[in-house]
């Protein structure tokens, strides 16, 4: 073993001890749960997404679906790539006796759906896509003219858990400290999936940094209504500052239309 895994296996912890979680904590299955996030970084969430027609972008297991059409009385269409979550995500709504009509499951953008929907809700997902700015593109074929991309995700590529690898290490800016060989070497240890690369890890990791995030969004011809960083500590005044921002910025929130 090299002296740089030696170290950061000395920094590294088993996850579940008592000390560290295996994961995010639990939501409750109420659909305000499931949608607390989202009214946190829009304000304006609820005006934005009442009684429309809507697509939950990676909904992995439906339950923010299931939400949007109970709390907000939506119409939605869960997309997702995953076959397995998506089944769960079938389940779910069967459980919670939806009508059909208001909540479907899709794995991929068919014809009849473009350009027909009013929202399309992408959360915790953007620093996850293999192609991001060609999601991008898929999430623009199904809005309507004048509809809108809701976009919040974190922690960006060099916020200080960019790297995603906190359920075993805590020591932040990691992906800066330590190479890419060495933090997958230990990351081996407790995850055997046989990731070698950021990229390969359950989920996958695009190193979206904030600046990329930006430039994808300049590029898609997409109108900018709302933008806003989340800053460490509530120390939102260091997202004014040149470079050095990358690394104080832990969440991204935007409002993009269609022209």
């Amino acid at each position: 073993m090299r002296i740089d895994e030696k170290i950061l296996l000395a920094l590294s912890r088993q996850p579940g001890g008592s000390d560290f979680s295996s994961g995010p904590a639990a939501h409750g299955d109420e659909p305000e749960d499931h949608l607390a996030m989202l009214r946190d970084k829009y304000p304006d969430f609820h005006h934005l997404v009442w009684r429309k027609r809507v697509v939950d972008f990676g909904c992995g297991t439906g339950r923010q679906s299931v939400a949007l059409v109970r709390a907000e009385e939506c119409e939605v269409c869960g997309l997702d790539t995953n076959r397995k979550t998506l089944d769960k995500a079938v389940q779910h709504a069967e459980s919670q006796s939806l009508p059909k009509e208001r909540l479907t499951f899709r794995e991929r953008i068919a014809p009849d759906m473009r350009g027909t929907f009013d929202v399309v809700i992408s959360k915790d997902a953007m620093e996850h896509y293999p192609e991001p700015a060609a999601t991008l593109e898929e999430m623009k074929l199904l809005l309507k003219p004048g509809g809108k991309l809701l976009i919040t995700f974190g922690p960006p590529w060099f916020a200080p858990y960019g790297s995603h690898m906190h359920f075993f290490c805590r020591v932040p800016w990691l992906n800066l400290l330590f190479t890419e060989r060495t933090v997958m070497a230990v990351r081996a240890r407790f995850r055997s999936d046989g990731a070698m690369r950021y990229e390969d890890c359950e989920s996958g990791l695009n190193k979206m940094s904030v600046a990329k995030f930006e430039r994808i969004i300049a590029a898609s011809g997409l109108k900018v209504e709302n933008y806003r960083h989340d800053c460490i500590k509530g120390l939102d005044f260091l997202a004014k500052l040149p470079i050095l921002r990358e690394l104080f910025i832990n969440h991204v929130t935007a409002t993009l239309s269609m022209p």
